[in-house]
């Protein structure tokens, strides 16, 4: 009986050790298939807001003989490179307060007022004193001091263009205006020689040189410094005033005003460099 029994328990083990390799290898495939999925599990992790791993080591995936599964190289690196670091430092932030709700430290509207009004005059002095052909109306803005007080040229005396190489000025509504006429026309910017001839002054208009080119241009520098010192001065002022309102409101709302103050400052003098650029280049061609 057992010579009978020895061969079906042979063949019976045979079979089952071939069944187990069997579905050892199907088990096998199935891994293998899983593992794209495994990978991209572990790519939404690295990606997730609460885990900060510079990089992923492929030694940190399940090890298999099949094909290895890298991560995608956008996930490699999360951090902002030094670079991207240091424009971003560079760059302040810009603030943007509600005037509305400041109104009680100081009157932002005021101050932008008195800062466009520095602009205004800047481009008002350029028109007036920095133009390379004279014109009647170029002189109107002289002012001519008197014993009774400073007037516009234009309301003392009727100027009008004689020649094409000539403006005159009759002073005789007020003669005795005449002389302080005369000194203001000569000590202009605007490089004036005038003649008197009883209660006309006679004024050559100047030939346009590359010199008086370069004084005006010259001239232009210190009218937009000018502008910048008061500028300054109405910064200066507006921050002044900020600190004086400490008491009621934290340090932390008047450090965001006087970062306002100094914004708007810094976006006029901005304008005043870009006025000068262009008077520059009108001047000298």
């Amino acid at each position: 009986m057992s010579n009978v029994a020895f061969p079906k328990l042979t063949c019976f083990c045979e079979d089952s050790i071939l069944e187990t390799f069997v579905l050892t290898v199907m088990a096998l495939n199935q891994l293998s298939l899983l593992r794209p999925l495994l990978c991209q599990t572990l790519v939404r992790q690295v990606r997730s807001p609460l885990v900060a791993p510079s990089r992923v080591r492929a030694t940190h995936l399940p090890l298999n003989t099949g094909t290895p599964c890298h991560p995608p190289a956008a996930c490699s690196r999360l951090y902002a490179t030094k670079k991207s670091k240091a424009k971003a430092k560079g760059q302040a932030a810009k603030v943007n307060i509600n005037a509305a709700l400041v109104g009680d430290i100081i009157s932002l509207d005021e101050v932008v007022e008195d800062m466009t009004a520095v602009l205004n005059a800047l481009k008002e002095d350029f028109t007036r004193n920095l133009s390379i052909r004279t014109s009647p109306g170029a002189l109107d803005h002289i002012v001519v001091t008197t014993q009774d007080g400073k007037f516009p040229l234009n309301q003392l005396g009727q100027i009008s263009m004689k020649s094409p190489q000539a403006i005159m000025v009759n002073m005789s509504s007020f003669p005795e205006a005449t002389a302080a006429a005369t000194r203001a026309l000569r000590e202009s910017s605007m490089n004036l020689n005038p003649e008197v001839d009883g209660t006309i002054i006679k004024v050559p208009v100047p030939k346009v040189t590359r010199e008086h080119r370069e004084n005006l241009a010259k001239l232009a520098k210190q009218f937009s410094n000018k502008a910048k010192e008061s500028l300054r001065k109405v910064r200066s002022n507006a921050v002044t005033q900020a600190k004086k309102a400490k008491e009621g409101h934290s340090e932390d709302t008047i450090r965001l005003v006087e970062k306002q103050i100094q914004q708007m400052s810094d976006n006029i003098a901005v304008d005043i460099d870009k006025q000068l650029a262009a008077k520059i280049k009108e001047l000298l061609g």
